[in-house]
C-alpha cells in the first residue's frame, strides 16, 4: 500500500511541474494576442482620424466664399482642433503634420487652376499594456513600452472651377 501512495504523490508532482513549465508560455501567447488586438483597434482609429482630418483639411484649404482659386492654404489651428476633438485626453501626444502638394493643372482652364493634394500624417503613440509582448512589439527604447503608429492620408483639395473670361 505504501508503494501506490508514493506513485500517486509523484503523479501529482509531475502535473504541477508540467503546469509550471507550460503556464508562462500560455500566458505569454495570450498577452501577445491581446496586445495585437489592442494595436489593431488603435490602427483602425488612427486611420479613420487621419482620413477625417484630411477630408476637413481638403475642404478648408480650397477657395472660400467665391474667391478665385489660388494656392491651397492649410489652416493648421482648425486641424489641431479637430485632432483634439478626436483624441481628447491623448491630444498632446499625437503628432499632426499637414502639407500640400501640387499634382498638376487643369488643361481646359490653364496653369492658373492647379490641382493640389493635402497630405496628412498622424503619429500616434500606443502605450503597450501587457508584459512580455512589450519586448517584441515596442519601439526603441524598449523600456518605454510604446509602439508608434504612423498613418499618411492623401486627399485632393476641393477647388471650384470658375467660368470667367479672365482665365
Amino acid at each position: 500500500m505504501g508503494r501506490t501512495k508514493r506513485i500517486s504523490v509523484f503523479k501529482k508532482a509531475q502535473v504541477t511541474v508540467e503546469l509550471l513549465l507550460v503556464l508562462p508560455i500560455f500566458f505569454l501567447m495570450l498577452f501577445f494576442i491581446m496586445e495585437i488586438g489592442l494595436l489593431a483597434h488603435k490602427v483602425i482609429v488612427v486611420n479613420h482620424a487621419a482620413y477625417e482630418i484630411a477630408r476637413i483639411g481638403s475642404l478648408l484649404a480650397g477657395s472660400q466664399g467665391g474667391k478665385k482659386p489660388g494656392p491651397a492654404v492649410i489652416e493648421t489651428s482648425k486641424l489641431e482642433s479637430v485632432k483634439c476633438q478626436i483624441f481628447q485626453a491623448t491630444c498632446g501626444e499625437v503628432v499632426l503634420n499637414a502639407t500640400t502638394e501640387t499634382t498638376g493643372y487643369d488643361p481646359q482652364v490653364g496653369p492658373s487652376h492647379t490641382n493640389e493634394d493635402i497630405i496628412v500624417t498622424l503619429i500616434y503613440p500606443v502605450h503597450l499594456v501587457f508584459p512580455g509582448s512589450n519586448y517584441f512589439l515596442a519601439d526603441n527604447p524598449k523600456n518605454r513600452h510604446i509602439k508608434r503608429i504612423t498613418v499618411t492620408v492623401r486627399m485632393p483639395v476641393e477647388k471650384p472651377l470658375f467660368q470667367s473670361s479672365s482665365f
